[in-house]
């Protein structure tokens, strides 16, 4: 039986404006300015406002556009320059002219991006490979297993599973021992290492390499080293190899000397692919000390000053005159859609930009002796709880604005997800950020006793002397963020 009947619910619905917002919120400054020329792509109510950007004025206050035929820049802009048509348009054949622009200046620096050229790390070892007397299968299979020699110079595959795949895939039978012998064959190739299926057998083959063209007896003992005690070595039980392999303490310390001096990934300094170089940063915010006084501005870069081109209003307006009542109503719908759009998209860039500085702004404010000073020492404990109640903002905006944010300040360049953290009570009940608890652990372990490493309960008792109250489990959760390795490992002879 059908019944009808009044229900009230609440209910939270984000408009499209504020969808916007918190993804420009999320995008630093480097990205932003990708974003900004693609909505310029594909709104042609938006344009660049190149007197804004370059006097670097950021005000809000924009005109607002009419149809007046008045207006100077619309009065100046060609008729037949563009069309509407060109945009609401059903037809998907874009002419080639549309594809290309060639609004280049002569003043303009136009650089080309070379990529570095030379061999690769796998065309090395097949060129290397062509100098061997092979018959065809023998060159056929050490193709092969160089193929599946990773960017690191290891062969990662059991040879067993090799020639499974030899017998299944290119009907190629051939035995591990004869696999085995084209290995030792390709192992003697440049650079000293290549080959290796494990780490100890890499090391060993540069060692062996060393050895032949000149042994000494920290290079042998060195080799007595890998052969017969790899696994103490690793784990550093320094006692048990001087036992072992009856060297003296200098010996040993010569012996770990020249491994330390081995290549553990022989194929990483010449690899296929392009390795990408540590990620460049580009602050989102810069901080300088004026007349004693810190003074916070945002990083615009290139980033375009955006405003609404008028010459689309006025080119609807002759548009509406000598065509029929349908394409007036289209034109009309296309033109209000877009600038819409582009008003909206305006609004949320200012918007971003006014949230980025009042939370960067309270960050100052509440961090201020670390800014004046350079002093790590001198933060205090900050969650975002805090930098919301002095912004007024929600913490989950406060959380998209720290993210993949940074700063530069006149002492360096610093995230500003660094600047919160948690907080403990000292024994004198004064509060501290867990950031000085990590700077205290750093200091005691940089300077320690290389030859007998503080332990972690050693660094609490140190701790709890400076009036950390801290437990050993978290010291060892600070060690490990601070990527310190534990006491053993850090020994040396």
């Amino acid at each position: 039986m059908l019944k009808q009947g009044l229900q009230q619910k609440l209910g939270l619905k984000i408009n499209p404006l504020q969808i916007q917002l918190i993804k420009l919120l999320e995008i630093p400054t480097y990205q932003l300015e990708q974003r900004i020329k693609e909505e310029m792509e594909s709104n042609p109510m938006l344009e660049e406002d190149e007197e804004r950007h370059e006097t670097g004025e950021y005000d809000q206050e924009q005109e607002e556009p009419g149809f007046d035929d008045n207006d100077e820049e619309t009065r100046d802009a060609p008729d037949d320059e563009f069309s509407l048509e060109d945009y609401i348009s059903d037809d998907d054949e874009i002419p080639g002219y549309r594809l290309s622009v060639s609004n280049t200046s002569k003043d303009d620096d136009s650089r080309d991006f070379v990529l570095p050229g030379g061999t690769s790390f796998r065309e090395s070892l097949l060129a290397q490979l062509g100098l061997q007397h092979l018959d065809e299968t023998e060159r056929k299979v050490a193709e092969y297993i160089i193929g599946n020699i990773d960017d690191n110079g290891y062969l990662r595959r059991d040879l067993e599973h090799i020639a499974d795949d030899l017998a299944f895939g290119a009907g190629v039978t051939i035995t591990v021992e004869k696999l085995l012998s084209l290995l030792r064959v390709i192992q003697q190739f440049d650079p000293a290492g290549v080959g290796a299926r494990d780490l100890r057998e890499c090391l060993l083959l540069q060692l062996k390499r060393k050895i032949a063209a000149g042994a000494t007896p920290s290079l042998c003992h060195a080799r007595s080293l890998l052969e017969e005690c790899f696994e103490e070595f690793t784990k550093r039980h320094y006692e048990k190899l001087t036992k072992r392999l009856r060297l003296s303490d200098e010996e040993l310390k010569e012996a770990i000397d020249e491994v330390l001096k081995l290549n553990p990934k022989p194929g990483g300094g010449n690899t296929d692919a392009l390795q990408p170089g540590s990620e460049k940063i580009i602050p989102d915010f810069n901080l300088d000390i004026v007349d004693g006084e810190l003074q916070l501005t945002l990083n615009a870069g290139d980033v375009p000053v955006l405003r609404i081109n008028k010459f689309y209003l006025h080119l609807l307006e002759k548009y509406q005159r000598g065509h029929s009542e349908k394409q007036r109503k289209e034109a009309t719908t296309f033109v209000k859609y877009k600038l819409a759009s582009a008003r909206s998209f305006i609004e949320a860039v200012e918007q971003r930009n006014n949230t980025l500085m009042a939370t960067m702004t309270a960050i100052v404010q509440f961090q201020k002796p670390f800014f004046l000073t350079g002093d790590e020492s001198r933060l205090r404990p900050m969650i975002l709880r805090d930098i919301a109640d002095l912004t007024g903002l929600d913490v989950s905006t406060i959380s998209r604005v720290s993210n993949s944010k940074y700063v530069q300040t006149w002492f360096g360049i610093y995230s500003l997800k660094r600047f919160f953290s948690g907080s403990m009570t000292t024994n004198t009940g004064e509060e501290v950020s867990t950031g000085e608890i990590k700077n205290a652990l750093k200091e005691l372990v940089d300077g320690e006793d290389k030859h007998k490493p503080l332990t972690d309960d050693e660094i609490v008792e140190l701790l709890n002397a400076r009036g950390y109250p801290i437990a050993r489990r978290t010291v060892a959760k600070y060690r490990q963020l601070l990527d310190i390795p534990v006491a053993r490992l850090r020994r040396k002879v």
